[in-house]
């Protein structure tokens, strides 16, 4: 079969320095989807953006070709004018980028920006085009359409932007979809939607993929070949059977050996009484309201949290996990003071002396004081770095606000923060947008241990990295841990990291939890419908161990469709009943 799109000795370099991609090559055929995996850094992203051509201005293609072969004949893209090239970005190659925050205008509805690459390729009217983005949107998983296409992109939490960025590539039904990292923001079960989305679309059009990833469960689940790079260079490439279950290069073996699993089961195990526990969250609800989007329609009440009860103990990890919208980041920021809980909630932090620090009551030095001791690594480094502070300002900023040290001695704090994070000296002087999205949410982490917390609140904090650094951070996060008794409210959609690093997890869906209890016994012994669906999205590096989506889509249904024992309403819903010693589940009795 004759490829769509071929890629010979692709070449790229900055300046006169060393290439940083060398003599990579690659086929795609049509209806195939191609997995380019490797570290943060090594290339894929720059090599996706080459077949767009829109690198960096500091970028040149030193050598190579990459051909487009289609209803226009065959086409060197390299050589391609501009003005030729707008034609081929959005209808006939796609890209999904990794950060939607950068990628989404704030000032404008997510359905318009939408339809406008759908109106800019299509001679369509704004009525067909919004007719065929909320069919889209619906297919991509918004449980409210018509609400999606008016929110502008900071209304909505990191997964729906990542979902309207898909739904903003796939409305043209390109020839060739480039999928960079789209299930990165993702919670598991969405994300077996997407991917199984993404196959749909491939079986109705014919459209050829090239996934970005580092999820090696992902690449399972959707390759049907597998290019792997290190430092620009192809260091293993073929089917993705023969890669996956016998990697013949060490590069490889190393990424799998690294990849985060879901450990073997265990006996459940009660907390002990008496913890001394450094956060409590009791009876936190949070009811936002939001105004209708013409004068004649009331306002919605969404719940994000509904009674949130959570206890955090001292140099302990207490993780929650649910589906994007679910309340975790909502339940994060109260945690932290950002947000008010509605009347009747209080959250309790108490200090390394053991004094009752009520978090939502602080007078003002109170709060300064608490901000030293508790702080977060937020989910997008993309937004939480500005990009026009370099590193060394960025870093000794916190220093400077609570008046800790002098000037030298921050210096020497940051770069001290850099290298515990595994980055250089030398990349103190750089800008943000000099380094990868690893790179970046590695700078983020340095950024909040710079005052030395107690308490470090993390929402997903290794979603934007590789499986190689996701370990080193990973290891990073329990070494501190345990070594200056930090203790951690961890939020993230990856049971596979959650199972490493916590102690205990809280599973939440529609602003409440639903199952409580400690990694091993959840994992191996779960008893929500929700809770099992999202250990069967997880993906797995094993091809024969497909995601099965109808068990999926069973427990990420509605709740009024799950067996009468944890069926709930809007209203009326069920208390969370402990079953076995430190195992808890929202159930009737």
């Amino acid at each position: 079969m004759t490829p769509i799109l071929s890629v010979d000795d692709l070449t790229i370099g900055f300046g006169g320095a060393e290439p940083v991609v060398s003599d990579v090559a690659f086929e795609l055929a049509q209806g195939q989807t191609l997995a380019l995996v490797g570290e943060s850094g090594s290339g894929k992203t720059l090599i996706c953006r080459t077949v767009l051509r829109i690198l960096p201005k500091a970028a040149r293609i030193r050598s190579g070709r990459i051909l487009l072969r289609g209803r226009d004949g065959e086409t060197d893209l390299v050589r391609l004018s501009e003005r030729r090239m707008r034609d081929v970005r959005g209808d006939r190659i796609a890209m999904i980028f990794q950060e939607p925050m950068r990628s989404l205008s704030p000032l404008h509805r997510i359905g318009n920006q939408v339809i406008e690459a759908l109106r800019l390729h299509r001679p369509v009217s704004k009525a067909q085009a919004t007719d065929a983005a909320l069919r889209t949107f619906e297919r991509v998983g918004f449980p409210d359409p018509e609400r999606a296409f008016r929110a502008y992109p900071f209304e909505m939490s990191g997964g729906m932007r990542q979902r309207a960025m898909i739904a903003m590539a796939m409305i043209t039904k390109p020839e060739i979809l480039i999928a960079d990292e789209p299930t990165t923001a993702l919670d598991v079960t969405t994300q077996a939607q997407v991917l199984g989305l993404i196959k749909e679309l491939q079986a109705e059009t014919g459209t050829a993929v090239i996934f970005v990833t580092h999820d090696l469960g992902v690449v399972a689940n959707m390759a049907d070949q597998v290019v792997v790079l290190n430092r620009g260079r192809v260091m293993e490439a073929g089917p993705a059977r023969a890669v996956l279950t016998a990697p013949a290069h060490g590069y490889t073996q190393k990424l799998f050996a690294a990849a985060p699993s879901i450990p073997a089961a265990a006996a459940p195990v009660a907390p002990p009484p008496g913890r001394d526990l450094i956060l409590e969250i009791r009876s936190v609800s949070k009811t936002y309201r939001v105004r209708g989007n013409a004068g004649w329609r009331s306002e919605t009440l969404v719940h994000a949290c509904r009674g949130v009860d959570l206890e955090v103990p001292r140099g302990k990890t207490l993780a929650i996990v649910g589906e994007s919208g679910s309340g975790k980041t909502t339940a994060a920021r109260i945690a932290l003071g950002a947000e008010k809980p509605d009347p009747g909630g209080a959250v309790i932090f108490r200090d390394a002396k053991g004094t009752e620090i009520p978090v939502h009551a602080m007078s003002r030095s109170e709060r300064t004081a608490f901000q030293r001791k508790a702080q977060m690594v937020f989910q997008d480094p993309y937004s939480s770095l500005s990009p026009r502070m370099r590193v060394i300002d960025a870093l000794t900023e916190p220093l400077e606000i609570h008046e800790i040290g002098d000037r030298e001695a921050r210096r020497e704090r940051a770069a001290e923060m850099l290298a515990m994070v595994g980055l250089k000296r030398e990349m103190l002087f750089r800008y943000p947008h000099a380094f990868s999205g690893g790179q970046r949410q590695r700078l983020s982490i340095a950024r909040a241990l710079t005052l030395d917390p107690e308490l470090l609140v993390c929402d997903e904090p290794t979603s934007a990295l590789d499986v190689s650094v996701q370990e080193q951070i990973l290891s990073l996060l329990e070494d501190i841990r345990d070594r200056a008794g930090l203790s951690y409210l961890f939020i993230s959609h990856d049971l596979a990291v959650v199972a490493r690093i916590a102690d205990e997890v809280a599973v939440m869906r529609g602003g409440l939890v639903v199952e409580q209890a400690p990694p091993r016994t959840l994992f191996h012994d779960p008893r929500h419908p929700y809770t099992r669906a999202l250990i069967a999205a997880q993906p797995v590096p094993d091809i024969d161990r497909p995601i099965d989506l109808n068990l999926v889509a069973q427990g990420a249904g509605a709740p009024d469709t799950w067996p009468e024992m944890f069926r709930f309403g809007q209203d009326a819903m069920p208390g969370l009943m402990e079953l076995e010693p430190g195992h808890k589940v929202r159930c009737h009795a």
